[in-house]
């Protein structure tokens, strides 16, 4: 069994751990800052924005999913704001048992009481994993791309 409930402060120090295996190019110091202003704000940016975490019976933290709002997301009606995906993220010994898709259901309610009709993500593309999750949970593909950067 596991629950989903709101991340709180008392989460953050396992909350950073996960960021950082999820998000490996990040140091701990700018993922406990980013999760930090967020669990203190509700905010990410100008617009509304959620941790939700699942926890063992045990009550130790196996996953997160951060969800907010955006005004707009690939392939979705720009008339109104988006339910966004922005990490998700289980411990590699739980999954498969349900976790994630129990995650992004939370994000789901927590973005339809944002009044979004709609909810977008996106995946690496070399990621298949993430990929074949997203499909599986009722997600299409929308766009493939490459971004570039120069600096100057």
């Amino acid at each position: 069994m596991h629950a989903i409930r709101m991340a709180q402060q008392g989460d953050l120090d396992r909350l950073v751990a996960m960021r950082v295996l999820l998000w490996p190019e990040s140091s701990h110091p700018d993922e406990s800052q980013q999760a930090q202003a967020l669990l203190s704000t509700g905010m990410s940016g100008t617009l509304p924005a959620a941790i939700l975490v699942a926890q063992d019976d045990n009550g130790a933290l196996i996953g997160f999913v951060e969800v907010g709002l955006r005004s707009h997301a690939d392939g979705c009606d720009t008339s109104h704001a988006v339910g966004f995906i922005e990490g998700w993220f289980v411990d590699s010994a739980h999954r498969g048992r349900g976790i994630g898709r129990a995650l992004i259901r939370a994000a789901e309610e927590w973005s339809r009481a944002q009044r979004c009709v709609e909810m977008a993500s996106d995946a690496l593309i070399d990621n298949q994993a993430s990929q074949r999750a997203h499909e599986s949970l009722g997600f299409e593909i929308v766009d493939r791309c490459v971004h570039f950067r120069k600096a100057l």
